[in-house]
């Protein structure tokens, strides 16, 4: 390995975090400094430059979160690989946001991936990650999991979500699911069960549409509710509620803290007049806390099931986005009705257990060594730097051509467009060129004729920063070339 040239300058204007990591960038980017190259202590490299080793510690940290190096506890830091991803990354869960546009001929290896809903799991700790497993497979094994969960990582759930989202909860109330459409699976099928008649559940259009998908085929109806501002209008759910016998909602469910794809958020007063109509209708509040940890601008909000005192809001989550979707583990907090509760134990009972146990321990010993937390900052840090780079990079357009939205959290971004055939266009367009993007279409109740605005949505949390640069640069210039039409 070459050993890389570094002269900082105190007197400059530029900080000396700032100067370490251009002068890293630099000899990466030249090739001086290869992947797979170790690089020298934070200590050792400290001593060298006569410098504090938290400017080495803080530069390292923000080339890991540029993509530049690799950061494994217990190991050396190492020099990332920079070639653009050369394959698509594997599928997101089934409830996952969308599944990719589909791309043409030309572009079945694609330069970027941008598919919404897939996370990076460059910043997992593999020291706990391995630990959490050896400690799993330790254990006797048994005939099956308990029906609702094995209940450590029932516990560890209850306590991720108290320290994490202000949610107090106990392990009793939560029920473990295979991702977030099979937590909804339980719901759909809790609520015919409860209700005894043909259940209609309102979801934001446009939305989640696994989630819809997963509502209809458990025998519930999903009743599409438009949005006001990227966020669940309550003028509309309100004379939704109001309507009696077939017609009636039995459930509504939201995405208050990132509405998914379209980014908006549920202001406090929103949340507890939702509730209110809720109560009034005596309706259920479905809520998938999509994204709540991923927030880039302004204070998290409070969970609606941390508002609603216990009552009737059942709160959906997933580690897919936080984690990994390889996992396929989600859960359920379920509100002390006791009907509700006794209706998602026979639908659970119903459905069988498909989480294994050794899955079940290993997240549970992650969570209680505190390594998802660790990881959530980490990866927070790593989200915010890309974001940035997409804001760089799009956030100028000519307004009347795209509009950048749907920034302030989450793991994508959304690119309005004129209309549906500018959509299209611009889809094909990227496909051709290597870079995948999902259209918004897709999230519409009505498709390609549904509504809300056009325009594509991408994932930028999952791709390398050359390769999102690159897919950055070649959406700019396909948009500057003038209005994409059919």
């Amino acid at each position: 390995m070459a050993e890389p040239l570094l002269l900082l300058d105190r007197r400059a204007g530029a900080g000396l975090v700032a100067q370490l990591v251009a002068a890293l960038r630099r000899d990466i980017l030249d090739g001086r400094l290869r992947a797979g190259d170790p690089m020298p202590s934070t200590r050792g490299l400290a001593r060298e430059l006569a410098i504090a080793r938290s400017t080495v510690v803080a530069a390292y940290e923000q080339l890991a979160g540029e993509g530049y190096l690799e950061l494994r506890q217990g190991a050396a830091t190492r020099v990332a690989e920079l070639e653009p991803r050369t394959a698509q990354a594997p599928a997101a869960e089934s409830d996952a946001s969308a599944a990719p546009a589909a791309a043409s001929p030309v572009a079945r290896i694609p330069l970027a991936d941008l598919s919404p809903g897939v996370p990076s799991t460059a910043r997992l700790d593999e020291r706990a990650w391995r630990a959490a497993w050896r400690a799993a497979a330790a254990h006797p094994p048994s005939w099956s999991p308990p029906p609702l969960g094995v209940p450590a990582l029932r516990a560890a759930i209850a306590e991720h979500l108290r320290s994490a989202r202000g949610v107090h909860c106990s392990p009793e109330d939560v029920v473990v699911a295979a991702g977030t459409s099979e937590a909804l699976a339980l719901v759909a099928r809790a609520l015919v069960a409860l209700r005894g008649e043909a259940v209609r559940i309102g979801v934001e259009d446009p939305g989640y549409p696994a989630g819809r998908r997963a509502l209809e085929r458990h025998g519930a109806t999903p009743v599409p509710l438009p949005l006001a501002d990227g966020g669940l209008e309550l003028a509309a759910l309100e004379r939704a509620l109001q309507r009696r016998g077939r017609g009636r909602l039995h459930a509504v469910m939201v995405t208050p803290s990132h509405q998914y794809p379209l980014g908006g958020r549920l202001p406090v007063a929103d949340r507890l007049a939702l509730l209110e109509l809720a109560a009034h209708a005596d309706a259920f509040v479905v809520e998938d806390d999509y994204d709540s940890e991923f927030r880039h601008t302004g204070a998290p909000l409070p969970a609606l099931a941390s508002l609603d005192g216990g009552e009737r809001v059942v709160l959906v989550g997933s580690f897919s986005k936080v984690l990994t979707p390889w996992l396929r583990l989600g859960y359920l907090v379920l509100p002390a009705h006791a009907g509700l509760r006794a209706a998602v134990a026979t639908a659970r009972a119903e459905l069988d257990t498909p989480v294994a146990g050794p899955v079940q321990l290993a997240v549970a010993d992650y969570l209680d060594r505190g390594a998802l937390r660790r990881h959530i900052a980490a990866t927070r840090r790593e989200y915010t730097h890309r974001r940035r780079l997409v804001q760089d990079a799009l956030g100028d357009l000519d307004p009347e051509r795209a509009r950048l939205t749907a920034i302030d959290g989450g793991l994508h971004a959304v690119l309005e467009l004129p209309d549906r055939a500018a959509e299209r266009a611009l889809v094909a367009r990227l496909a051709e060129e290597g870079v995948i993007v999902a259209p918004l279409a897709q999230y519409a109740v009505g498709g390609d004729r549904g509504a809300g605005p056009a325009g594509v949505v991408l994932g930028y949390a999952g791709v390398g920063d050359l390769a999102l640069a690159a897919a950055l640069e070649r959406i700019r210039a396909a948009l500057e070339r003038g209005r994409v039409s059919d």
